[in-house]
């Protein structure tokens, strides 16, 4: 029996959920589906400035593992960007903080540093 999917840790979801060039796009198959986990190691590492170790302990799972999500975010970013599709965040094996985690007093969680709920 194949081992189960931990869960990752996510601090808030996006604000905003679909982009893409301006002119609009109308084929479904012209968009790429970025997963909430995803996004959530881009935000931590490239926004926050975190490193994968650090990210990998705020979204409670291995660093080889944030590698892996960060390596196909990016790779989903320069596909989104060099050739004009549409991004969507959607999907995932998260689960959002309950903010009484330790990790969320460090600077970390977004959605705890700025009292939303």
């Amino acid at each position: 029996m194949p081992r189960p999917r931990k869960w990752r840790k996510v601090c808030c979801l996006p604000e905003r959920t679909s982009f893409g060039p301006v002119n609009g796009l109308h084929d479904p198959a012209a968009f790429i589906t970025m997963t909430i986990d995803q996004y959530e190691t881009i935000r931590l590492i490239d926004l926050e400035g975190l490193t994968q170790e650090e990210c990998a302990k705020q979204m409670n799972i291995a660093r080889t593992t944030v590698q892996g999500i960060y390596n196909e975010a990016r790779k989903k970013l320069a596909d989104f960007l060099v050739n004009g599709k549409g991004l969507r965040i959607e999907g995932g094996d998260y689960k959002l903080c309950s903010g009484q985690e330790h990790t969320c007093g460090s600077g970390g969680c977004r959605r705890h540093r700025h009292g939303q709920n």
